[in-house]
């Protein structure tokens, strides 16, 4: 059994068209299925306080560029 404590909650993830995502060249940020766990992955790797946008099949962590983020509704 793991030691990790999970925090339960809200992990919010915006959107983004794909279209969009090519104009931001979406696919050289770190990323993993839109089928996994938001929460394990912000626990386990990116760290809660972690920006994560979808854009298609993939939810895209784009801490290092947080305007990305903050720009979408």
């Amino acid at each position: 059994m793991c030691n990790t404590k999970f925090r339960r909650g809200k992990y919010p993830v915006k959107r983004m068209s794909p279209e969009d995502g090519k104009r931001v060249n979406i696919d050289s940020f770190p990323n993993f299925s839109a089928t996994g766990s938001v929460m394990g992955m912000k626990n386990l790797y990116y760290g809660l306080d972690a920006k994560l946008v979808r854009c298609g099949a993939y939810i895209y962590n784009v801490s290092s560029k947080p305007e990305i983020y903050d720009n979408l509704s």
